[in-house]
């Protein structure tokens, strides 16, 4: 007798939902407006913004596109409208394995949310500490 209370027959997906789509495109988005907001002090550094403003949005447009290719051309049709509460509860194929689809999200979004986390508490010190620094004339 086994004590594993374990669903097995959870449903295996090789595509990622649209929200983990729309997730990554707003933190980059967020990670681009905090360097802008706090980093854009005019003179040399408005063109490396510039630079890296444009290289972002490429990587959104690529996004973008690879989720539109996704959405028009399904591997599976009835995936097409599937709620994500249903997605996020089955299991993600991986390179032959299988991962909790929540975990894989996890994998997917962490090294963009530290970036946005990172850049705007970066800019945050950065204006706390350029606010100090300026003489008191009072």
């Amino acid at each position: 007798m086994t004590r594993d209370i374990a669903v097995r027959n959870k449903p295996v997906f090789d595509q990622l939902h649209p929200n983990i789509y729309r997730i990554a495109i707003g933190l980059v988005l967020w990670f681009v407006l905090a360097a802008w907001v706090f980093f854009d002090r005019g003179g040399p550094v408005g063109l490396p913004l510039a630079f890296v403003t444009v290289l972002l949005l490429i990587a959104v447009c690529l996004t973008l596109i690879l989720s539109r290719v996704w959405q028009k051309y399904p591997r599976e049709p009835h995936l097409q409208r599937l709620p994500f509460r249903d997605w996020r509860s089955g299991e993600f194929a991986v390179w032959g394995a299988k991962l909790h689809s929540m975990h894989a999200a996890i994998d997917i979004l962490l090294p963009l949310v530290a970036a946005a986390f990172g850049m705007t508490a970066t800019g945050i010190v950065f204006a706390i500490v350029a606010g100090a620094s300026q003489p008191f004339s009072g």
